[in-house]
């Protein structure tokens, strides 16, 4: 057997497959394969003919049958450095080395020993070593000489190849960094495309972050690669400063970069001048290099901060004091009607007109929506956005649905600003702007909150409302700086050729931010403070349904709006405004929407939740 063994590895160091060696050790006499036999590998050379070995046949390299074999056999599992090589070898057949190569379907793409040393393999030299720097450089010359020589010519221009070349530390980025050593994938496709953003993000992580605080980031990371990536702004292998004048990012070229994707043929409008402009790594805590974006952030984390620091607050110390009034008394409403004739006791006050509680619902629905839509963009990130949004349709039906949402959502609010316009100029002689009916914010609402403090803290008694509380008037007043602040700033994003075409680029940065923020704001305070004024209170809780029947019991009119009541007692007018009880199925299904729109409501707000405390 050594005999054949033997005259195998004669015939294999004529064909020049082996350089000579000790014939008495009949192994290599270098690297980690030293003891092992040529046959082991070479298994098409273990019993050749004369005639085979005068023809020059070479035998095989079968690097994955032997480490195979030795994975079946358990015996990686008790050596490190196989383990490794068993990894590698399963990475390796997935790959796209791993297909049939054009030229000769019978091998692979690229096989070890393409890119390994056969007879003197050895391991990488340790990762602090300055023999690992010489070897992460020689990576560009393995890949490129053999087989990939136009990327080698254009990665030896880059940046990353003149960091490597002057520092000779080999820190840049070198080919394996972004296509990995053995997983090797096709760059078409979308695994590929999906990656190559958290690969750059190994070094470039600050960039890293702030790309994916953008439009393409988050739908990159929602897992659709049609946006923007890095390598469609930078390069790929030609990769140069941002200063150079042949840089695919130079402001003399970013047009001409952008246009790359941004035209008619890729089914997008022409590039407007503002793109010229726009920041795509814009990072908001970084006030010298971005102002403007940094500002606006500033401005809406303390409108956020503002606002919920002095709502939540305000809630819990309202449930905390009207919780303890209410157990005091034995869980009574606490109003009676005594004064008021037992005929009327059963009667409602209208508080609301048909068209107002319509408009509700439409705006309560539209703002859900857009919610649901938009929210997986805002958190791409969030362990449920992805699925969110593969239930939806993916981002262009999400897109559509949330827009068409938009349409109602702002329908909704310019239909009211006429309404309310038509209401004061019919009556604009004789309209109180300041008056009891009117929602303008004004002194005595000042007196109530401090009242209403008081109250919270046992110094005083539970203040008395008219028509309108300072909580409602909020919650009226709130939605017209939301809705101008998200409406204008998605309308800049929906037509950025249009708005881009005379503003500067960063304005689409601060649209984001506004647009983002606002939205969060909107969802949160809803569903947390607006839902307890009108729903959760110890005193209305489960639902309150007079924003869809439209009617208050006489006795909860009373308790709320207790200055009201008296003002139209003393003028006559509470019977003209009194009606009979809605009907039993008009409640029912009331408060069967209502339910439906607060279980709605409460799952967005947990989502958002998520979102929030998993965000990067």
């Amino acid at each position: 057997m050594k005999l054949r063994l033997l005259l195998a590895a004669c015939a294999l160091v004529a064909a020049g497959i082996l350089a000579p060696h000790d014939a008495r050790a009949e192994t290599p006499v270098a690297g980690v394969h030293g003891r092992i036999e040529c046959a082991a590998c070479h298994t098409g050379a273990a019993a050749p003919t004369k005639a085979e070995a005068a023809a020059g046949v070479k035998g095989s390299l079968d690097c994955a049958s032997c480490h195979t074999k030795l994975r079946d056999e358990g015996r990686a599992a008790a050596s490190p450095g196989m383990s490794a090589v068993a990894r590698n070898l399963d990475d390796w057949k997935q790959s796209f080395h791993a297909r049939p190569d054009a030229d000769d379907k019978t091998k692979p793409k690229a096989a070890c020993a393409d890119c390994h040393k056969t007879h003197d393999f050895r391991l990488p030299p340790a990762k602090d070593s300055p023999a690992y720097a010489q070897f992460r450089m020689g990576i560009p010359q393995t890949c490129g000489n053999k087989c990939h020589d136009d990327q080698l010519e254009a990665y030896q221009s880059s940046v990353h190849a003149k960091v490597n070349a002057e520092k000779k530390d080999g820190k840049a980025a070198v080919c394996t960094d972004c296509h990995s050593a053995h997983s090797v994938s096709n760059t078409s496709a979308d695994r590929f495309k999906l990656s190559i953003a958290t690969e750059c993000g190994s070094c470039h992580k600050e960039r890293l972050e702030t790309f994916r605080d953008t439009f393409h980031g988050r739908i990159v990371s929602l897992g659709y690669p049609y946006t923007a990536k890095c390598y469609d702004c930078h390069g790929s292998h030609e990769i140069l400063k941002v200063s150079d004048p042949k840089s695919k990012v130079n402001p003399a070229n970013r047009m001409k970069t952008c246009a790359s994707c941004h035209n008619p043929k890729k089914g997008l409008p022409d590039v407007p001048a503002g793109f010229a402009s726009y920041q795509p790594h814009a990072n908001p805590h970084d006030l010298a290099h971005y102002p403007q974006v940094t500002l606006a952030w500033l401005g809406m984390a303390g409108l956020l901060v503002g606002t919920f620091a002095f709502f939540w607050v305000h809630t819990l110390l309202w449930f905390w004091r009207e919780w303890r009034e209410r157990q005091a008394h034995g869980g009574d409403v606490l109003v009676r009607l005594d004064e008021v004739p037992e005929a009327l006791r059963a009667k409602h006050v209208v508080r609301f007109t048909p068209a107002l509680r319509i408009a509700h619902i439409l705006f309560a629905v539209s703002l859900m929506v857009l919610t649901l839509t938009g929210m997986p963009v805002f958190y791409a990130e969030a362990p449920w956005a992805a699925g969110l949004m593969r239930l939806l349709g993916g981002p262009h039906v999400s897109a559509i649905v949330h827009r068409v949402s938009a349409v109602v959502f702002s329908g909704v609010f310019f239909w009211h600003l006429f309404y309310v316009a038509w209401r004061v100029g019919r009556n604009w002689r004789t309209f109180n702007w300041l008056g009891p009916d009117s929602l303008i914010p004004w002194i005595p609402d000042l007196k109530d909150i401090l009242a209403m403090f008081k109250w919270f803290f046992g110094k005083g008694p539970r203040p008395k409302f008219d028509r309108w509380t300072y909580w409602e008037k909020f919650d009226y007043w709130a939605p017209f700086w939301g809705v101008t602040i998200i409406g204008a700033s998605g309308l800049v994003m929906w037509l950025p050729q249009l708005f881009g075409a005379f503003l500067p680029g960063w304005v689409f940065n601060v649209a984001a931010i506004l647009h983002g923020e606002e939205a969060f704001l909107a969802v949160v305070f809803l569903f947390t403070v607006h839902f307890f004024n009108n729903h959760f209170r110890p005193d209305k809780f489960p639902v309150e349904v007079v924003m869809f029947t439209g009617t208050f019991p006489l006795e909860a009119f009373k308790r709320e709006h207790a200055l009201e009541y008296e003002r139209l007692v003393a003028s006559g007018e509470l019977e003209r405004r009194l009606v009979d009880a809605p009907a039993r199925w008009k409640v029912t299904g009331s408060k069967a929407l209502a339910f439906v729109l607060i279980a709605t409501g409460l799952a967005l707000l947990t989502i958002v939740g998520i979102g929030f405390f998993t965000a990067h």
